[in-house]
């Protein structure tokens, strides 16, 4: 399907050049200026149609054919072969792992759902929109920190298409390895270890792979960075931030592995694992600033991760129970495990406490007309949440403990605790 694709739109390059006195009726040379022309309009980071125009006009006079096998040189033999073969072999019909979906290359593709979409709307809105209420009170709302107005369309579509498929990908990873964790209950086998043997992970609704699981373990977001880097986007930050988001599914995974095998959880994990979750939110951001070439202002950067790390709890306040019955991290059960169910809220609370005194802090380091803006943003979404009195960021509540998960879930889940057959 992808060669067919490509074939169709060259020969609509041929029929745009014969239309516009640009054909030379020599079929290879208007192919290699097909090619050309397909390569000038494909996205390309920051540069616009008329920058690409200018900076090949300027140093088009400076490439030689000399200049070109020189550049040759640079190359492998292979690289070489590969470089002005691919186009053929491509188009080839007869080339079966080029037309076939079910290709041995077909699981290196990146493949995002219509789910993984519809779920990162949500994380879109909080970004771009003018704020979302949670449990806690505290919103999320990126663009102010850019000088934007949320309510000018151009802006908003103009960066939309990147953020919403950065997003969509990493919730379709995200679904992935919920997945997986998710499996460790359902098939009632709590002694697999998702990270350690694919054993009864045969057969599910998305037919995991051995290959497919070694590489969401070892390099998730392998095509994604590949993409950004191809559109000029990709910096080293946000690689950083794409490392931390591997990190948190593979900590993820191991506390809630240990959690359900009554294993040691270590409290330093658990709060690396909360700090990292909002990584995603970092992406984005990281990238709005990318793709508005500006600096990254770290003092908002940090007061944002602070923000994230309040609303990390106040979700995982909210999605509690839910968590317990799919096996998903969240910090309330790792701290009932960790410190027993009467003192878990004590300590929780205190974590609490120490983060709303840096967001306090940091809040009255922001400009005075932004750290405005943000908090009057946040009284908003706390009214919109129906919080009409208390704090102007509303207030904490600690859902009824579950001491024994197993149990809970059991009573929860009773048709679940089979396994499915291989």
């Amino acid at each position: 399907m992808e060669a067919f694709e490509k074939l169709e739109k060259v020969q609509k390059m041929l029929s745009f050049m014969k239309s516009n006195g640009l054909s030379s009726n020599h079929q290879d040379s208007d192919r290699f200026l097909a090619h050309f022309l397909l390569f000038l309009i494909q996205p390309c980071g920051i540069l616009n149609m008329e920058k690409r125009c200018r900076l090949i006009s300027e140093n088009l006079s400076k490439i030689s054919a000399a200049g070109l096998e020189e550049a040759l040189l640079w190359f492998t033999v292979e690289d070489s072969q590969q470089t002005f073969a691919e186009l053929p072999s491509q188009l080839d019909p007869d080339n079966e792992s080029n037309l076939c979906p079910l290709s041995p290359n077909a699981e290196d593709m990146a493949v995002i759902g219509l789910d993984a979409m519809q779920r990162a709307n949500s994380t879109l809105e909080d970004f771009v929109s003018k704020s979302s209420f949670f449990n806690c009170g505290h919103c999320r709302s990126y663009f102010m920190f850019h000088g934007m107005d949320v309510n000018e369309p151009q802006p908003v579509f103009k960066f939309l298409p990147v953020l919403s498929f950065t997003e969509s990908y990493i919730y379709q990873l995200d679904s992935f390895n919920e997945e997986i964790l998710c499996l460790s209950v359902d098939c009632g086998a709590p002694e697999r270890d998702p990270d350690s043997s694919h054993a009864g992970y045969k057969e599910h609704n998305w037919r995991v792979s051995r290959k497919f699981l070694d590489a969401f373990r070892t390099d998730p977001f392998r095509s994604l960075v590949l993409q950004l880097e191809h559109l000029g986007l990709l910096t080293e930050r946000i690689r950083t931030e794409l490392r931390f988001g591997a990190e948190y599914w593979a900590l993820e995974r191991k506390l809630c592995h240990a959690l359900i095998n009554k294993k040691e959880i270590l409290i330093e994990d658990v709060m690396r694992a909360i700090h990292l979750k909002s990584f995603d939110y970092r992406v984005l951001n990281l990238l709005l600033y990318r793709l508005r070439e500006q600096q990254v202002n770290d003092l908002h950067m940090e007061f944002l991760s602070i923000s994230e790390f309040l609303v990390e709890v106040s979700d995982d306040l909210f999605d509690y129970e839910d968590d317990v019955i799919e096996n998903n991290f969240n910090i309330l059960r790792m701290f009932v495990a960790i410190y027993g169910a009467s003192m878990a809220p004590r300590m929780l609370a205190k974590c609490i406490s120490e983060a709303e005194e840096k967001y306090e802090s940091l809040l009255e380091a922001l400009d005075p007309d932004l750290s405005s803006k943000y908090k009057r943003r946040c009284e908003e979404a706390t009214k919109e949440g129906g919080k009409v009195s208390g704090h102007a960021f509303g207030t904490w509540s600690i859902p009824p403990l579950i001491a024994d998960e197993e149990s809970y879930r059991s009573g929860i889940l009773p048709s679940k605790a089979t396994v499915p057959p291989d």
